[in-house]
Order: C-alpha cells, then sequence, then structure tokens
C-alpha cells in the first residue's frame, strides 16, 4: 500500500512536469503525457503498479466529465445534435463493428472477443485534437462538435462494452435484442441525467448556503453516474441474468 501511494505520487510529480514542458514547447498537453507515459513504460526497474479499473470509472471518470459538462454550451449543444450524435453513437459503432470484423476475418478473433476490443479503442479522445483546433483557431463550430463528441462517446463505449463482455461470458449474442436494449439504455440514462441535473439546481438555489452548494456541486457526477452503475452491477450478479448492461454517465 505504501509503495503504491509513493509510486502514484511520483506520477503526479512527472504530469506536473510533463504539463509544465508542454507550456513551454507549445504543445498539447495530451501529446506530451501519451509520450512520457509511453517512456515510462519502457523504462527498467520501475516498481509495477496496479491501478484498479473501478477507480477510474467510479472516480475519476464523473468528474471529469462533468467539469466538460458544465463548460459546455448547451444552445450549441442542442444546435449541432445531429453532428454530434453521428460521430458520438454512429462513429463509435461503425469503429467498433469495424475493428471487430477485421479482427475476425484476419486475426481468427470470435466476433464477441472482437466486438470487445471494438468497443475498447472506438472513442477517440477529443483533448489533444480540442487543444491543436483552437491553436488553429479553427471554425467555432467545429471546436464545439468536437466538444460535445468527446463528452458523449465514452457513454456509447462503455455501454457497448458491456454488452460485448456480456456476449463472451454467455456464448452468444442477440442483434436485435442489443438495439433494442441499447436504446432503452440511451433514453434512460438521458432522463436520468436531466433529472439529476434539475433537483441539483433546485436543491442548491433553495440551500442557499455556499458551503453546502459546494457540496453538491462535488456530489452532483457521482449522483449522476452511480446509481445507474450501481443497478447494473446488481443485474449481472444475479445467475439469471442474460445480458450485463451499464448506463454510462447520464447527461447532466
Amino acid at each position: 500500500m505504501l509503495q503504491d501511494l509513493e509510486v502514484l505520487i511520483l506520477m503526479l510529480f512527472v504530469i506536473a512536469g510533463a504539463a509544465v514542458a508542454a507550456n513551454r514547447l507549445k504543445i498539447p498537453p495530451a501529446i506530451v503525457l501519451v509520450i512520457t507515459g509511453l517512456v515510462l513504460a519502457v523504462l527498467p526497474g520501475l516498481p509495477a503498479f496496479d491501478l484498479a479499473p473501478d477507480l477510474i470509472l467510479l472516480l475519476v471518470l464523473p468528474p471529469i466529465i462533468y467539469s466538460s459538462a458544465v463548460a459546455m454550451s448547451w444552445c450549441d449543444f442542442r444546435f449541432n445534435l445531429r453532428p454530434i450524435s453521428l460521430l458520438a453513437i454512429g462513429c463509435v459503432l461503425f469503429t467498433a463493428t469495424s475493428v471487430a470484423a477485421a479482427t475476425h476475418w484476419m486475426l481468427g478473433f470470435s466476433w464477441q472477443a472482437g466486438f470487445v476490443l471494438g468497443a475498447i479503442v472506438s472513442p477517440p479522445d477529443a483533448v489533444a485534437p480540442l487543444a491543436i483546433a483552437r491553436r488553429l483557431d479553427a471554425p467555432r463550430r467545429l471546436i464545439i462538435i468536437l466538444e460535445g463528441e468527446g463528452l458523449a462517446n465514452d457513454a456509447t463505449a462503455l455501454v457497448l462494452y458491456r454488452f460485448a463482455v456480456a456476449a463472451v461470458s454467455i456464448g452468444s449474442f442477440s442483434f436485435s435484442h442489443a438495439v433494442g436494449t441499447f436504446a432503452c439504455i440511451v433514453v434512460g440514462e438521458v432522463l436520468w441525467g436531466l433529472a439529476v441535473g434539475w433537483g441539483m439546481l433546485r436543491l442548491r438555489r433553495w440551500v442557499r448556503d455556499p458551503r453546502i452548494e459546494i457540496i453538491l456541486s462535488v456530489l452532483t457526477p457521482f449522483v449522476a453516474y452511480w446509481p445507474p452503475n450501481i443497478s447494473a452491477a446488481r443485474a449481472c450478479s444475479r445467475p439469471s441474468a442474460r445480458v450485463c448492461t451499464s448506463v454510462g454517465t447520464g447527461f447532466v
């Protein structure tokens, strides 16, 4: 435990140094961090550090997506909903299907395993492209579309990943059932996110205490994210469950 904490503190110092170097070199920080991670991965003698996936999914991911959602202009998001939806849902599904087909025909993977790999690599990281687009003074609409796509594509990939893992575990996959369940999940997560956002805003206005408002603001992304995922985890633990699903993050 102590060794893991020391490694984590060291990584934070490395991240801070990489961010400073990126600012001095006028390079997007995401690119410098990726290169730094690759260098650290091949350095001999570094201690092994196992990071629990639940730590990222349940503690790190919600506030990151929440901060992006708060900074997003929702008038512009609604105006560009069609291209954002095509990229965040259509492009992710197309990429995952293409990866599954390529690995199935070229590497001999099963369709289920191919979709697992496709779901992992399908959501693009919009941080570096956004940084480059802003430096190039790209059109505002292009930046908004990239921001909106980066905000929603992780939810699509997470749901698709759960479906793929469930298909691998049960050894079969029903496309029609998966499409219907996926549509229900998307609608459900949007409604849940809107309800949480509306409720938290009303609650923060009602308390009229800055300290409590800060606490509610910190809790908002976790309230939007945790209940659907806990419900999905309980459903997956049942022996009779045929499909394991997760509803990603709500749109708050």
